[in-house]
C-alpha cells in the first residue's frame, strides 16, 4: 500500500498517512498545497490511479535553484522506490524548465501549471495511447487570463485549509522567476472564494488560510475592482462558521484601508502577517525593482501594531543580493528589530536564469552564505525574545497534531491535550527556545 505525500510546514515533501494509488509530493508555497488537492482529484478522475503501479505526481517549486535541485533528487529517489509507477512532474519548476525535467529518464510526463489542474492532462501518458516522446505538455502561462475557483472538500493531512484567491503576478522583481511559472495576476471571483470557504468550514476546518502569489493584488481584474480588504470582510460576514481566518504572505505597500480596518476590528482575522520585504536597504530594493522603501516597511509595522497590538510579523528577506555591500546588508540586519519581526524566512540569493538579477555582478557564494547565517541568527534571537514575552498570557491554540499547535500569532506551542483541528484555550507556562509550553485552562482550574 502506498502513501500520499504532502508538503510539510517547512515546504518540502513529507509523508502523511492516507492510502492512495496516486501519491502527490508537494514542494514550496501554500498555493501549491491547495493546488495539490485539486490535482489529486483531477488525476483520480482521469483514472490515473487505476494504472498498474500507480502514479507519483511532483508539484514543484522554482523560487530558488536549491528548490529545483531537491525536486530532481526526490524524483530520482521515487523512481528507485517505485520502479513501476508513472512519474509526472508539474508546478513552477516544470513550467519554467520543462526541458530539464523531460530529459530525465525517470519522468513519464511534464505538465505546466495550467495543465496540472485539468483531468484530461493526466491522460497524456503512453498508457492512454500518447506517443511517449511527447513528454512535455506545457503551454504559455501568459496566455492564461482567468483563475477558476476549484472546489476542494479537504486538505489532506492538515488541521487548517488553504483557499486560493489569486494567481500570477504583474510585477517583475529582478530576482524572481515566479511570474514565468505562474503568469500574470488574475483573481478568483469573490463569490467562488466565499463558496469555497463555506465548504471547508462546513467540513469542520476551524482555520482557513487565504493564499495567492501576489495576494494584495486581488481584485484588480474583477468587475468593480474589489480589494483584499473587502474580500476578507465579506468572508467573515457571510461565513460565520469560520473561527479563524489567516492571510498568507502580503505586500505591505498594497495593503488597502479596508484590510487595515479588518485587522483592527475583526477578532477572527488572525493577528499575524507575513511580509514580502526582501531587503532593508533602499538601493538594493530599487535594484530588486521592489515598490517600497525601508522606512515604508517600518512605518507599516508601527501603524498596524497600533491598530492591533498583539500582531505578529514575519518576513521574507534575501541575503547576498548582487551588489549588496556590507553597509547595505547591515540595513537588512537592522530592519529585523526596527520592524519587530518574529518569523523570519531567509533566502540566500540564488541566481535564476532569465532574470535581470542573474546578469548583475554576483557576490562570492561564501559571502552570501555567511550573510544568510547572520540573518537567520538574528531571526532566531528575535523569535526567542517573542517566546519570552508570552509566559502568563492566555492563548487560543489550534492543534495541528498530537501535542503541538499554533497560537493566533502562528507561534508553535506544545500542550498535552486536544485533537488535530481543535482550538484549545490555554495559558502559556514557559518555552524551550523553539516552542511555547502551554497548559489548558481546564487543567489549570482542576
Amino acid at each position: 500500500m502506498s502513501v500520499a505525500l504532502s508538503r510539510s510546514p517547512d515546504g518540502d515533501g513529507s509523508l502523511s498517512e492516507a492510502p492512495s494509488r496516486i501519491d502527490v509530493v508537494t514542494f514550496g508555497c501554500r498555493l501549491n498545497t491547495y493546488e495539490s488537492e485539486v490535482m489529486r482529484r483531477e488525476a483520480e478522475s482521469a483514472g490515473l490511479g487505476a494504472l498498474g503501479g500507480g502514479a507519483v505526481i511532483f508539484n514543484t517549486c522554482a523560487v530558488t535553484g536549491e528548490a529545483v535541485r531537491q525536486a530532481r533528487q526526490a524524483i530520482r529517489k521515487a523512481r528507485r522506490d517505485n520502479p513501476r509507477a508513472r512519474i509526472i512532474v508539474t508546478g513552477c519548476a516544470a513550467q519554467t524548465e520543462p526541458e530539464k525535467f523531460a530529459a530525465m529518464d525517470e519522468v513519464d510526463l511534464v505538465l505546466g501549471n495550467e495543465e496540472k489542474l485539468k483531468a484530461h492532462s493526466y491522460r497524456a501518458l503512453p498508457d492512454f495511447g500518447v506517443n511517449d516522446t511527447e513528454k512535455a505538455r506545457v503551454n504559455d502561462i501568459f496566455s492564461v487570463r482567468e483563475t477558476a475557483g476549484h472546489m476542494v472538500d479537504a486538505i489532506e493531512g492538515r488541521a487548517r485549509a488553504f483557499v486560493q484567491v489569486q494567481n500570477g503576478c504583474d510585477h517583475r522583481c529582478t530576482f524572481c522567476i515566479i511570474p514565468y511559472g505562474r503568469g500574470n495576476s488574475r483573481s478568483v471571483p469573490m463569490g467562488a472564494v466565499v463558496e469555497q470557504v463555506k465548504r471547508l468550514a462546513g467540513n469542520g476546518y476551524a482555520e482557513i488560510v487565504l493564499t495567492g502569489v501576489d495576494m494584495t493584488s486581488f481584485g484588480a481584474d474583477l468587475p468593480g475592482s474589489p480589494k483584499l480588504g473587502r474580500l476578507v470582510k465579506t468572508i467573515l460576514r457571510q461565513v460565520p462558521d469560520v473561527k479563524r481566518l489567516r492571510l498568507s504572505s502580503i505586500d505591505s505597500i498594497e495593503a488597502d484601508d479596508e484590510l487595515l480596518e479588518a485587522i483592527a476590528t475583526e477578532h477572527r482575522l488572525m493577528p499575524h502577517l507575513h511580509l514580502s520585504l526582501q531587503s532593508g536597504d533602499d538601493m538594493i530594493l530599487k535594484r530588486m525593482k521592489r515598490r517600497h522603501l525601508r522606512d515604508q516597511s517600518i512605518r507599516f509595522c508601527e501603524d498596524v501594531r497600533k491598530l492591533r497590538p498583539a500582531i505578529v510579523f514575519g518576513a521574507d528577506i534575501i541575503a547576498g543580493f548582487p551588489t549588496e555591500t556590507d553597509a547595505m546588508f547591515e540595513n537588512s540586519m537592522k530592519i529585523v528589530e526596527e520592524c519587530g519581526l518574529t518569523h523570519l524566512h531567509v533566502f540566500p540569493f540564488s541566481p535564476r536564469e532569465g532574470t535581470p538579477a542573474a546578469r548583475m555582478p554576483q557576490l562570492r557564494r561564501e559571502v552570501v552564505k555567511q550573510r544568510a547565517a547572520r540573518l537567520r541568527a538574528a531571526g532566531e534571537a528575535a523569535y526567542r525574545r517573542h517566546l519570552s514575552s508570552l509566559p502568563g498570557t492566555r492563548q487560543s491554540i489550534l492543534i495541528e497534531r498530537d501535542g503541538l499547535g499554533r497560537t493566533e500569532g502562528f507561534t508553535l506551542a506544545a500542550l498535552d491535550t486536544g485533537a488535530p483541528g481543535e482550538i484549545v484555550e490555554a495559558t502559556i507556562t514557559g518555552h524551550d527556545g523553539i516552542r511555547l509550553n502551554a497548559a489548558p485552562l481546564a487543567a489549570r482550574a482542576a
